[in-house]
């Protein structure tokens, strides 16, 4: 498997550091545009082929949606049933917004209207992904009435997974642990934060409060038993639904249970910052600031800010459940889905913090951007299966996806592309 190189790595920082040297020069924000316009046309040409390459394979009745490649670099699809089908259609209205192109709206709209059954299905908990990044952002730019009544159904859906006992949507079905053979029956994995945006939605739209109260009781309650005191976070919590207590804190795709697993550390900082802004809650923006300053302070973060697959891998104090392949991976990889995922969820929580803490999180958003979009990151015309972004990993303790391109990760790259410029355009980044 191929790993990140040294020469790879300094050419990487060499070209961020220029670029943001030209950012802060007097016409910053026009080389700050140009840079943002030049990613998003090389984007556009990796989008469009990754586009061709799905239509040759559409079939309404049983649609498959672009998710990684494999070892031979083919392109590897989903049915609507995973948790990833909603980012294609996602990245699709993304280009189109950026874009403004009736090809993409037309594609966009098509393979998000595939997923209309999906507004009854209430088999896990990722409904929000599913829905949202292809619905959600299809009613934001079309305002079409009809994608309305989908989203409230698809909230309804996931509603059916709330437990009042414990104060939280159940995500998976059953947990079975790394360290034996125990299996947990009310898992909430941290993944679970970004879910909750659609339910705020839905209530808005619906007028149905219930949706609001479930998004910010679960909030409350993962605040409560996900985060640790130093703002990291664990993966799985397991609950008695009976009683609603605490039966475990584990790990499913990260290094240990007391480590902090990159993406599920992005995916914590996210859902904390859209919450804040969906309650102007200042329990959660308290919260969002220490996970993002858990992150941006981190010794363990490299100097290009793309974090290694989890904070703790290899370091002492740290084991492996018995059941995981993380012993197995040799060397340290960098996951660029978690580097996306806080780049696009930094630039909302500057607009939030105080001005000297605000600067701190652009400056790494931006340095992310940079080094997302250099030769390091950003993959050539022609290859990696026509996605954007290499060297991503999906679950190193499962033995797969490791290194390889995520469709998630290229969804939150474009997602800060956009909010980049809009910041710098001085619009709302939502």
């Amino acid at each position: 498997m191929k790993k990140l190189g040294v020469v790879i790595l300094s050419a990487s920082i060499i070209f961020s550091a220029c670029h943001l040297s030209r950012e802060s020069t007097v016409d910053g924000k026009t080389a700050a545009l140009a840079f943002i316009d030049q990613n998003f046309k090389h984007a556009d040409t990796m989008l469009s082929k990754l586009l061709d390459d799905a239509n040759q394979n559409f079939n309404e009745k049983d649609p498959a949606y672009p998710r990684t490649i494999n070892k031979n670099g083919e392109l590897v699809s989903t049915s609507m049933y995973d948790w990833t089908p909603g980012f294609f259609p996602g990245n699709l209205w993304q280009a189109y917004e950026y874009l403004n192109s009736d090809q993409y709206k037309s594609e966009a709209r098509r393979w998000t209207e595939s997923l209309a059954p999906l507004q009854t299905f209430t088999g896990n908990h990722d409904l929000g992904f599913m829905m949202y990044c292809s619905y959600g952002n299809a009613y934001r730019l079309t305002k079409n009435e009809s994608y309305k009544s989908v989203l409230i159904n698809a909230a309804k859906a996931l509603s059916t997974r709330y437990n009042a006992t414990t104060g939280c949507i159940k995500s998976w079905n059953v947990f079975r642990s790394k360290h034996g053979d125990a299996e947990y029956h009310f898992p909430v994995i941290i993944d679970n934060m970004m879910n909750l945006e659609m339910l705020f939605f839905a209530s808005k739209i619906s007028g149905d409060t219930s949706f609001r109260h479930i998004a910010i009781t679960h909030a409350l309650t993962t605040m409560k038993n996900h985060i640790r005191p130093d703002y990291s976070s664990y993966h799985v919590v397991c609950y008695d639904s009976t009683s609603g207590k605490v039966l475990a804190r584990e790990t499913s795709q990260g290094y240990a249970d007391n480590s902090t697993w990159a993406r599920g550390q992005a995916w914590a900082l996210y859902g904390f910052t859209m919450c804040y802004r969906e309650t102007e809650d200042q329990r959660f923006l308290t919260t969002a600031l220490g996970l993002a300053d858990y992150i941006v302070n981190n010794k363990n973060l490299p100097t290009d800010k793309i974090p290694y697959w989890d904070f703790n891998a290899d370091e002492p104090g740290y084991t492996p459940g018995v059941k995981s392949h993380a012993l197995e991976v040799t060397g340290k990889f960098r996951d660029v889905s978690s580097a996306s995922i806080i780049a696009s969820a930094l630039f909302e929580l500057s607009t939030y913090a105080k001005a000297q803490e605000a600067q701190r999180y652009k400056d790494v958003a931006i340095k992310i951007l940079h080094s997302l979009s250099s030769p390091g990151y950003t993959a050539q015309l022609g290859t990696n299966g026509h996605f954007i972004l290499e060297h991503s990993v999906g679950s190193i303790p499962d033995g797969v996806e490791i290194d390889v391109p995520l469709v998630y990760a290229d969804y939150y790259y474009l997602e800060a592309l956009i909010r980049y410029k809009k910041l710098l355009e001085g619009e709302k980044i939502i």
